[in-house]
């Protein structure tokens, strides 16, 4: 058996260096870098949520460009099937933010930023735009962040690379929703800490700019926010929620005729909560090797103190997770490029309103050292009204999840074999009223959080095993009434995870073989009282195997069966669509399909949410 002193996904050494890898006694789990190496608005409101495909018929000047990065078969580079930001097909005006920044440290780089003079406000669209490499040789993978006036405008991470590969990415992020942040000048910094040492001597360089397209009689204005605040309001990127109890907050006094507002939240696992997915119950984690609090793992928002909402926490993969092998030459579901969980907090804008300030918090339920997290708060004022009124009149979301835990952990022969479990399933409403210049809007949100982590252990003096089986649903009904008639939409989120890693011992020495599946669903559909119903749907799904082989005394050998794929799908009820489907074997891209077809899974989720909103209208 693998030392019992060592703890799970341990990262303190390198495969291919001298003396014993640390291991868990159930899962080798190597996190280490190799030697070898927008919906459409509801029709009421001119709110966008770019998260989605639009919903509406683009306009003929509306390109969808492909990805910027080349997909060369043969190739070792890191690629993705992510597709790019749709652009206007015209020449936008460009600001960059930083050129050629070398990364071999852990100090911020600042920046000025300051909006376009030949392309002033208001804008059609705005799209951040990096490109980073990192140099042939030994690194981790990284956390990269970049933000402007404290708001995030890009949060990612990057790849690892190998004696032979050097790795060049290209990542994109709609930020039109920020454009009133963005018509004014502010410090900005990118915060991307990497060590540069004798061993460690990947240095990563990037440049970044942002792409504004102007607005035009042919390109009209995007509806954007009219308030863009950080939260928390501090310098150097996302901040450390060590437990349960640590919070990040921001206070602001906020303009009297808030009419709607939105969180958009960033939670990320680090440190000991990097693998939060793979955790056990606390009285279990000493026997399994684990760490502690269980799978579950959830941001919870609140106003004034007040729950106000709930981010689940996407199942992010590194590079160095579990097998970097994995992940070459396709990285994990989001990987490069986080998107963030969009909260609607609409129903406490009649208490913002009443001229006193107000506190937005957020805080990661079962956190274990440490999640890093922010967001950004996003406030829509009606600006035929110089105050609104209103209140909140329901809200019954706890301040905390109740997870139900189950275990079925027996001891034989000195191992431990078994299930253990956690499940959560929370049901809540929120509604509020403001009276605005267009007459009483009242939003009720109707939410429902599910979250589900099976895992199986398998233990003997020859074989390790741990099966993880996840999923998070979070399905979340808004219904808006004013004098001009009820609108409906339906947000739908799915997190599906399987992790199956097996570690054969022998004499001969130590396998250990993985297989992932990992997928990102992502679902909305709007209908109105004199609105057809619409819809936008997004699967991105990442599927890779790989086995690593080791001598007796835990020296690397090599890895063999590396094979990956990603199926990017996302299409609308306007009839766009965009569908790639791409292949790795032995760490090369070995195949690339497009071609765009709404497969069963996307088709009965449509059908049910069709129903939903026409029952429910």
């Amino acid at each position: 058996m693998p030392p019992s002193s060592c703890r799970p996904y341990d990262r303190m050494k390198t495969l291919g260096s001298p003396g014993a890898v640390c291991a868990a006694s159930l899962v080798l789990a190597l996190a280490v870098p190799l030697v070898a190496a927008g919906a459409t608005p509801l029709r009421s409101t001119p709110f966008v949520d770019r998260t989605f495909p639009s919903e509406r018929a683009a306009p003929a000047n509306v390109v969808q460009p492909e990805h910027a990065s080349r997909r060369d078969i043969g190739s070792a580079n890191t690629v993705t099937a992510d597709p790019a930001v749709p652009r206007p097909n015209e020449a936008p005006c460009v600001v960059t933010l930083f050129r050629d920044e070398t990364f071999a440290d852990f100090n911020t780089k600042p920046f000025m930023y300051a909006p376009p003079g030949a392309c002033p406000g208001p804008w059609a669209k705005v799209v951040f735009v990096g490109n980073f490499n990192v140099s042939a040789g030994r690194q981790f993978d990284r956390t990269a962040q970049v933000s402007i006036g404290n708001v995030n405008v890009y949060y990612g991470t990057t790849p690892e690379p190998s004696a032979n590969v050097s790795p060049h990415w290209h990542v994109e992020r709609e930020l039109t929703d920020l454009s009133a942040l963005l018509e004014s000048a502010h410090p900005g910094e990118a915060d991307l800490g990497n060590l540069v040492n004798s061993t460690y001597t990947g240095i990563i360089t990037g440049t970044a700019y942002l792409q504004f397209y102007p607005a035009r009689a042919h390109l009209p204005a995007a509806g954007t926010a009219d308030v863009v605040l950080p939260v928390p309001n501090v310098p150097g990127g996302a901040q450390a929620l060590p437990t349960t109890t640590s919070v990040l907050s921001a206070t602001y006094a906020f303009p009297p005729n808030v009419e709607r507002a939105y969180l958009d939240v960033f939670a990320q696992s680090q440190s000991a909560d990097e693998f939060w997915y793979a955790c056990v119950p606390s009285d279990l984690a000493q026997a399994l090797n684990s760490c502690p609090n269980t799978a579950f793992r959830e941001t919870e928002i609140a106003v004034d103190g007040i729950p106000a909402g709930v981010a689940p926490v996407y199942p992010w993969i590194y590079t160095g997770g579990i097998d970097p092998y994995l992940w070459r030459p396709i990285p994990g579901v989001q990987t490069l490029n986080f998107k963030p969980y969009r909260v609607d907090l609409t129903p406490f804008a009649g208490l913002l309103n009443d001229g006193k300030s107000h506190t937005v918090s957020l805080g990661v339920y079962n956190a274990d050292n440490y999640f890093l997290a922010t967001s950004t708060l996003l406030l829509y004022r009606d600006h035929a009204s110089g105050r609104v009124s209103g209140a909140l009149t329901r809200d019954t979301l706890a301040a905390q999840p109740t997870p139900v835990v189950r275990e079925n952990i027996v001891t034989n022969g000195g191992y431990p074999n078994g299930t253990v479990s956690v499940t959560s399933l929370r049901a809540y409403g929120i509604e509020g009223y403001v009276n605005t210049s267009h007459g009483r809007v009242t939003t009720k949100l109707e939410g429902n959080v599910g979250f589900r982590n099976e895992q199986r252990f398998v233990n003997s003096a020859t074989v390790s095993v741990q099966d993880i089986d996840q999923n998070t649903v979070a399905d979340v009904l808004t219904r808006r009434t004013e004098p001009r008639g009820v609108t409906l939409q339906a947000d739908y989120h799915q997190y599906p995870l399987v992790a199956d890693i097996k570690l054969a011992i022998s004499p001969r020495g130590y396998a250990q073989t993985t297989r992932i599946r990992q997928q990102f669903i992502g679902a909305r559909a709007s209908q109105g009282t004199s609105v057809p119903f619409s819809f936008g749907y997004i699967s991105n799904r990442v599927e890779a195997a790989d086995t690593l082989q080791f001598d007796p005394s835990f020296n690397f050998l090599g890895h063999d069966g590396q094979m990956s794929s990603q199926r990017y799908l996302a299409f609308a009820s306007n009839g766009s669509c965009y569908q790639q489907f791409i292949t790795a074997k032995n760490d090369v891209l070995t195949g690339v399909t497009n071609g765009c077809r709404a497969d069963a899974e996307a088709q009965r989720l449509l059908r049910a949410m069709q129903r939903r909103l026409g029952a429910t209208l």
